[in-house]
């Protein structure tokens, strides 16, 4: 459809009508605050006779505004219900914003004690908690923050590094305030420079210390000191080092180079998964081999088994008190659904435990690992339908029992809530899935569609990043479709046409079986999911709205990380082929929406961290101008947002700006007037002209 008439029909929607549905939302189905406030489960680790598990529960809280965390204990046979023994502080995050930093949990050997890593009262110590629940308290007690810890084998004595001292930071922060901010490859322009960094719910001036995007705090680069506490006395002592003698593998394994890995200190022998061939990093499928090293110069075992060949497996571990390996492959050809196996390293046999339609290892895209027993495995599961549960799995019937669920009123939701598993190719027989969530419908109408394009794994709440509400979408009467993108390449046009390509075909077919109405999709994503949002708005016409929450690069982009020098350089050319503007000229023409601001002719709502709002300014301000964009900027945010008020709201925003684009209906509370305003505006420039189609 003419994209002139697409505006036009948007416009003659009846507004009262849109009013009255945007009114009567759905009392139920599944809101945006549940999304976001869903609980997540981690950091397993099983006791040493088995009997028990240990793990840690974090939950968003909007009106706080904050993420609680708790330690709980739980019976491996589900005799009792989990027992919570320990707070566990605010969360410890990287600087992305989303990968979490290990609490890094152990057992004392006798199983009386967890031993944790904790941010409380403003400082990140390793505790103590009874696992009884009778007591919980922090060992450490130092002027700087624990970066890691390690229980001696015999429970005697732990030890822990630390860096900087938390004044030493401050003080460091505040000279340079006072005296100046040196501007170097390190500083990461385009982010206010003094304590603009939200981490551990601390303002944190950030530097990037070997990476043109990863950073971290300043002093980050300063050398671990250790220190040893006995535990009877409480005495703490300086030491040389850690003490790698018990629990670290030998120099042997690393000449396997191994990719994952599992070290057996009782026998002395390590699992491990090592590429095949020059892996680049690009992609979710690695060729790996499966490989049990069992002392230097030994000759390795070598899975030969069709289930462990060939198959892209993602984690490895030992089966406590057996010759036998767990591991686990998820598979890109159906959202990363897991299945978990044992190999006996003495027979070669391979057996099936367990096929799940999610995740099985971890509840979100970074897996966690299973703990393990001789007996059972426990892991995190969720999928499409299932919000995060603690599951036991038993290693010889493969019989699954749910022990803990947190998310059980949120789970009675979903099941309600459609989802199909969707398959598909392109016209060159190219293959590609999702997950589907179909439209509520209301009328005898075909429904919208709103899609998203990079990884849909386990309990798929917003896509990557979270920030479109698909189960609240398709409440809503849009349908919505997460896209995984397939294995990818570094050539960056070829990538994104293998993104093209697949979202073309998927609509054409969800429209030949009548099912959404092809003229009214709608597309948002994050990272890369921005750039094939992007690309899809510069070289096609299917789209009616857009969303986008990061940056694609443009000159300003290039300005501003090019300080960071040969990394940044290399990672550019390697994964973009480009280079500076003037001497890759024509790549920038292809890949940038600043050299293709003539060829977005659709509406874009871009909600961006504070840390890359600025990378943006060189096609946001045009596009903002000339009607055609609407730009919001979150505080303290890095390139995933994290805070829950903020989550919440990107969610909300987005849901009604493809309630607006896509169905003419707007939500009546006064808080709203305000960007509907401006969203009417909008619309009444993009009906007022064409702009002609300058695309493909």
């Amino acid at each position: 459809m003419n994209p002139v008439m697409r505006w036009a029909r948007r416009l003659l929607a009846p507004v009262l009508a849109g009013m009255l549905l945007g009114g009567g939302l759905h009392a139920q189905g599944v809101s945006p605050r549940q999304l976001v406030e869903v609980s997540d489960l981690g950091e397993l680790a099983v006791s040493p006779d088995g009997s028990h598990v240990a793990f840690r529960l974090q939950r968003a809280s909007v009106e706080r505004n904050t993420h609680d965390t708790a330690w709980y204990v739980q019976r491996m046979d589900a005799s009792a219900p989990a027992r919570r023994v320990g707070e566990g502080g605010q969360l410890l995050r990287e600087s992305d914003g989303a990968s979490l930093a290990p609490a890094g949990v152990a057992w004392s050997p006798d199983g009386r004690f967890i031993y944790y890593r904790a941010l409380l009262d403003g400082r990140v110590a390793v505790w103590r908690a009874r696992a009884d629940g009778s007591d919980a308290r922090a060992l450490t007690r130092d002027p700087a923050d624990v970066r890691r810890f390690r229980l001696a084998a015999d429970g005697r004595s732990l030890r822990y590094s630390v860096g900087a001292t938390r004044q030493q930071v401050r003080d460091a922060e505040q000279a340079e305030y006072d005296r100046g901010i040196h501007i170097d490859q390190t500083v990461p322009l385009g982010q206010p420079l003094f304590r603009s960094g939200y981490l551990d719910r601390r303002g944190s001036t950030q530097r990037l210390l070997g990476s043109d995007v990863i950073r971290s705090p300043l002093l980050a680069g300063a050398g671990d000191r250790w220190r040893e506490i006995a535990l009877a006395t409480g005495q703490v002592r300086d030491v040389a080092g850690e003490d790698t003698a018990s629990a670290a593998p030998p120099g042997w394994v690393a000449a396997f180079t191994p990719w994952k890995l599992a070290w057996d200190a009782h026998a002395g022998r390590a699992a491990m998964l090592v590429h095949v061939g020059g892996y680049q990093s690009v992609g979710p499928r690695p060729e790996v081999e499966l490989v049990v090293a069992t002392g230097k110069g030994k000759r390795p075992l070598r899975c030969r088994d069709a289930l462990c060949t060939g198959q892209p497996i993602t984690s490895v571990q030992w089966r406590p008190g057996h010759d036998e390996v767990v591991f686990t492959l998820t598979d890109p050809d159906d959202s990363q659904a897991q299945s978990i196996f044992r190999w006996d390293i003495t027979t070669g046999r391979v057996v099936p435990v367990v096929h799940t339609p999610g995740l099985v290892n971890g509840g979100r895209a970074a897996p966690g690992g299973c703990g393990a027993s001789a007996a059972a495995l426990v892991c995190v599961a969720a999928d499409a339908r299932h919000p995060p549960r603690l599951e036991r799995i038993d290693l010889e019937s493969g019989a699954r029992q749910v022990l803990f669920d947190p998310n059980a009123a949120l789970a009675a939701e979903m099941a309600h809530v459609p989802v199909q598993r969707l398959h598909w190719q392109d016209a060159t027989g190219r293959r590609f899935n999702g997950l589907y969530f179909p439209a509520r419908r209301a009328g005898h109408g075909r429904p919208p569609l709103f899609l998203t394009y990079y990884r849909c794994t386990g309990f798929v709440r917003g896509g990557v990043g979270d920030e479109w509400p698909l189960a609240t979408l398709a409440d809503r009467g849009i349908s919505a479709l997460c896209i995984n993108a397939p294995p990818s390449v570094q050539d960056a046009v070829t990538r994104f046409e293998t993104g093209r390509l697949a979202i073309e075909s998927v609509i054409d077919l969800l429209s030949s079986r009548g099912e959404i109405d092809r003229d009214s999709v709608g597309m948002g994503g994050l990272s890369y999911g921005t750039e094939v949002t992007l690309w899809m708005a510069m070289n096609t016409d299917r789209l009616a709205a857009a969303s986008v929450s990061s940056i694609a690069f443009s000159p300003l982009a290039y300005t501003l990380m090019s300080l960071s020098g040969d990394t940044f350089f290399s990672r550019l050319r390697t994964y973009w082929q480009l280079g500076d503007p003037e001497t890759t000229a024509a790549q920038w023409k292809r890949l940038s929406p600043v050299f293709n601001l003539q060829r977005i002719d659709v509406p874009v709502l871009m909600q961006l961290p504070e840390q890359e709002y600025l990378h943006t300014l060189d096609y946001a301000v045009p596009l903002i101008r000339d009607a055609r964009a609407d730009l919001y900027v979150y505080p303290n945010e890095a390139h995933q947002k994290f805070q829950p008020r903020h989550k919440l709201a990107v969610y909300e925003r987005n849901l009604d700006w493809f309630r607006f684009w896509l169905q003419g209906i707007e939500d009546p509370h006064p808080s709203k007037a305000g960007q509907y305003a401006r969203w009417r505006v909008m619309a009444a420039r993009q009906g007022a002209g064409d702009r002609g189609d300058a695309r493909r």
